[in-house]
């Protein structure tokens, strides 16, 4: 009998044992968190921006639902998630003139606006400010010259918490209500917050209301 034949007889001789809990390789990946890279990344930011500035340039989109603070944020990042092509634009009002490039995103990556986490752990196109932030978002700190164009300020009030969009010179936000006359959106500039009459809305580290700088989960660091 060879090496091999008596290797082979010695193996299914042996008594057999418990086979260890594996898990495919398939299903580690599908496990895997779905994030944008560098270069998407940085296109996901100037789309982003641009149709939350558009919000503000052209007054709320018809298809923005749900328009509050929080609100602008979750239209403006599935929008931003979305293909840009000649349909999109005639929706949004837009021509193809000064566009970001495309973030040429995969399906899985265009459905993360769809599926924010939920603090009960379900997934929805839907979740509040502070679940925004929770559950939806990694703290970048209370320094605002760590923030880069497209991170989220966020203020806690007590019974009423608060998100804007830094656009690297100022903040972009919807106020929460809106009139005949006044489509709540709102553009404020860094010197005109910091010496904002409510102290309670100064992004400053002496301020205990404000939280500080946070940046949506899915993009690269």
């Amino acid at each position: 009998m060879g090496a091999a034949a008596g290797l082979l007889l010695a193996w299914t001789a042996a008594p057999m044992l418990p086979a260890l809990a594996t898990t495919p390789a398939s299903a580690v990946q599908a496990q895997a968190p779905i994030t944008l890279e560098p270069e998407q990344s940085r296109r996901f930011r100037a789309w982003f921006l641009r149709i939350a500035e558009e919000q503000l340039r052209q007054g709320p989109s018809p298809r923005w639902r749900q328009q509050d603070c929080v609100g602008l944020v979750r239209f403006a990042a599935g929008e931003a998630l979305k293909v840009h092509d000649a349909a999109w634009l005639r929706a949004n009002g837009l021509s193809n003139r000064y566009l970001p490039p495309e973030p040429e995103l995969s399906d899985d990556q265009r459905a993360l606006a769809r599926t924010w986490r939920r603090h009960d752990g379900t997934r929805g196109p839907y979740v509040s400010a502070i679940g925004l932030i929770q559950d939806n978002t990694v703290p970048v700190g209370r320094d605002l010259t760590q923030a880069r164009p497209g991170d989220l300020i966020f203020f806690d009030q007590g019974d009423d918490q608060h998100l804007m969009i830094w656009t690297g010179r100022g903040f972009l936000y919807h106020a929460g209500t809106s009139t005949p006359t006044d489509n709540g959106m709102r553009s404020v500039s860094l010197q005109q917050l910091m010496s904002w009459k409510d102290t309670r809305w100064i992004p400053d580290t002496y301020n205990p209301n404000f939280i500080g700088v946070y940046r949506l989960h899915f993009l690269s660091r």
